[in-house]
């Protein structure tokens, strides 16, 4: 038992040991080839007009031999030190591949079964919450919605609040909410994230006054509820620069303090509707995916640069009942309910604090999603026609302003 603990908890010495061993044995002369001319002249003494036989060394040997052939005394410990370069045998390079195949196949079975178990015992057991108390917090879209209820969560925990929205009366209302829920200091500022230079310039701001920010809240989003023939260019281009561009300008503002720092928190408010396509939202799908893309493909990339101290969060939540998808009626509320936000809020802030990596909310979407990725097309899209997802956007109406 002991042991199959120490490979779980430490593979990386198991598998160096082994590889080291399987170097060694690889070396071993009974599996190296040997070549006939060198053997040849590893047994003959070069006289003082021969040539070299090999390119790999053996002159060196025939350069210590007197005229006669005769090799000095005292060059002989060198003599028996040098050996003769050998390439590798086909059954070496095959053991070698064997040993590799084996040794990486038990470490995949051994972590699987770990993480397998972990999991399972993670539901029954909470995992253990980090302290975000002093980390400096910034909140896009906070002006109304989830993103001011968030920044009120976030305040309770006695972080540095930064917030940004579009909406100048909205931003200023939830910065005094979040002062008086607890927050250490709230800093707001109106941004429009569809502009990249604006979001660069409000940036440098921020940094100059109030410093590196350490969570990064991407929350800020748009939805046109229109067909896709109906929907204008413009408003298809600003969803796009909201719900999925301007991720891209707050990590390139942001994300290079938390690399050099090896520390922070990539949150990205994604939704439902950027895992499945849904009827009537093609803009807004097109933008979610590529938020839930960009936010997968970025935290690959830190942990191949070995910055696993900078974590990805991404949240795909079912319609919320903000206002922003006012209207909209599901079938099947048992299964597909319009969430509550102070609940999808609570969830939000469990998920940074445990570092979890992908929420789907409600936990049926985990199904759902699966589904969908194994079943065949047409019983696919027979699923979608009982849940309803064809019929979501008929009765949408939304916000007269729709800026969340």
């Amino acid at each position: 038992m002991w042991l199959i603990c120490f490979i779980v908890k430490r593979p990386d010495r198991v598998c160096g040991f082994l590889s080291a061993f399987a170097c060694w044995w690889c070396s071993r002369p009974e599996v190296l080839i040997f070549r006939p001319e060198a053997a040849q002249s590893a047994s003959a003494l070069p006289g003082p007009n021969s040539q070299d036989l090999t390119r790999h060394g053996e002159s060196a040997r025939g350069a210590c031999g007197s005229v006669s052939g005769r090799v000095p005394p005292g060059s002989r410990g060198l003599q028996r030190k040098r050996r003769i370069p050998q390439s590798p045998s086909k059954t070496a390079v095959l053991l070698r591949f064997i040993m590799n195949f084996f040794l990486e196949t038990i470490q995949v079975l051994l972590l699987s079964i770990w993480f397998n178990v972990e999991s399972f015992i993670h539901l029954f057991v909470p995992r253990k919450k980090k302290n975000i108390s002093g980390e400096v917090v910034l909140i896009t879209g906070a002006g109304s919605g989830i993103g001011r209820l968030m920044a009120q969560e976030f305040a309770a925990l006695g972080t540095v609040l930064v917030l940004w929205d579009i909406n100048k009366e909205g931003v200023k209302e939830t910065a005094r909410l979040a002062q008086s829920n607890g927050a250490v200091k709230v800093h707001h500022y109106v941004c429009d994230c569809s502009d990249k230079n604006e979001v660069y310039r409000v940036a440098d701001q921020v940094k100059r006054e109030v410093g590196d920010i350490s969570i990064l809240v991407n929350n800020a989003g748009i939805v046109t509820g229109k067909k896709f023939i109906d929907s204008p260019d413009s408003l298809i281009e600003k969803t796009m620069e909201v719900n999925t561009m301007a991720h891209f300008w707050t990590y390139k503002a942001f994300l290079p303090a938390m690399i050099a720092n090896n520390h922070g928190h990539l949150v990205s408010i994604a939704s439902s509707a950027g895992l499945i396509g849904v009827n009537g939202l093609a803009d807004y799908c097109a933008s979610k995916f590529g938020a839930v893309g960009f936010a997968e493909s970025v935290g690959l990339e830190l942990l191949a640069i070995g910055k696993d101290g900078v974590k990805t969060t991404i949240v795909c939540p079912y319609f919320i009942n903000t206002g922003m998808f006012d209207g909209c009626q599901t079938k099947w509320p048992t299964v597909l309910p319009i969430l509550d936000p102070h609940y999808v809020v609570k969830k939000i802030v469990n998920a940074v604090l445990t570092d979890q990596v992908y929420l789907l909310l409600p936990r049926s979407m985990y199904i759902i999603t699966a589904l969908k990725n194994v079943l065949p097309m047409k019983q696919g899209l027979l699923l979608g026609q009982y849940l309803g997802a064809f019929n979501l956007m008929d009765t949408f109406r939304g916000r007269s302003r729709k800026q969340d």
